[in-house]
């Protein structure tokens, strides 16, 4: 193969279907280790653990970016031995660093209240971008799933939207009264307006005539989250203060993971350490023993 990284990235897209987004932090992470390989004087096909291990671990990386980069490099060496293009795996012993586990910024109800209460709308961009933030604090959608709904995936009248996750993975998620509102008064409403007699599969549309992206729709949470007195929050944030309210309000664990998408049960408990966290808060701030 004359670029073995362009193969594996294909590979991945035909059997994997990840996005374009996850396909280009791959081949990043690969290039990137590909050349600290050069420097070193090895190739894919040549080199061996140790020499990997001073590519992957290198000082310059955060622990985070070393276990993706690892991550990356585990599935690309396992492609390899699997096509016969290595008769060995040089990442079989390597492990990801330790990294203790970051718990998300805990949004208050009271502040999601003031968030989604910041769009005007009284214009075409307050209301669908009222509508924006109102599916992803009722569904926890991730951006990209918001930004490429379909019309046909939004079912108002019966409260569901059906989307396609990582991995192509489709799931149901309940769409409450309120969201439904507002997204049906913005599709009847404001984007009629903002596509100017146009057609476009997409739910949520620019002045542009085409389908937010979702740098927009980050803009969209960072402004109205600033003036609603927020700091720092994302579209990701905003999907996490979904799941922990849920929990706080007695969800159960695995009715949040089918919600969220998530493939592992470990990756949603960390909504049950948020909601420790909030009780223990509590009782320090309003038990007389504290």
């Amino acid at each position: 193969m004359s670029d073995p990284i362009a193969a594996f990235l294909d590979h991945l897209w035909l059997t994997a279907r990840l996005s374009r987004n996850t396909l280009e932090a791959y081949r990043r992470d690969l290039e990137k280790t590909a050349g600290r390989l050069n420097v070193a004087g090895y190739g894919w096909h040549d080199t061996d653990g140790a020499a990997l291990a001073e590519a992957v671990y290198h000082p310059d990386d955060s622990q985070s970016t070393q276990a993706r980069t690892l991550s990356a490099c585990k599935r690309f060496y396992g492609w390899l031995e699997e096509n016969g293009s290595r008769s060995d795996n040089p990442t079989r012993h390597l492990k990801s660093p330790s990294q203790a586990k970051s718990l998300p910024v805990l949004i208050t109800e009271n502040q999601i209240d003031s968030l989604l209460s910041a769009p005007d709308t009284d214009t075409p961009h307050g209301l669908r971008d009222k509508a924006l933030l109102e599916l992803i604090y009722a569904t926890g959608l991730r951006v990209t799933e918001a930004v490429k709904l379909r019309l046909n995936e939004a079912d108002l009248a019966k409260g569901i939207i059906n989307t396609v996750g990582k991995g192509n993975k489709q799931r149901i998620v309940p769409l409450g009264a309120e969201a439904a509102y507002w997204i049906g008064r913005y599709l009847a409403e404001a984007r009629p307006q903002l596509l100017k007699n146009k057609t476009l599969d997409e739910i949520f549309v620019s002045q542009k005539c085409t389908g937010i992206t979702r740098q927009l729709a980050w803009m969209i949470v960072k402004n109205y989250a600033e003036a609603a007195g927020i700091r720092n929050l994302s579209p990701h944030g905003l999907r996490h203060a979904f799941a922990t309210h849920l929990v706080n309000h007695g969800a159960d664990l695995r009715v949040v993971q089918s919600l969220l998408g998530h493939a592992d049960i470990s990756t949603t408990q960390i909504y049950t350490h948020v909601a420790n966290q909030r009780l223990k808060s509590i009782v320090e701030e309003h038990h007389s023993r504290n």
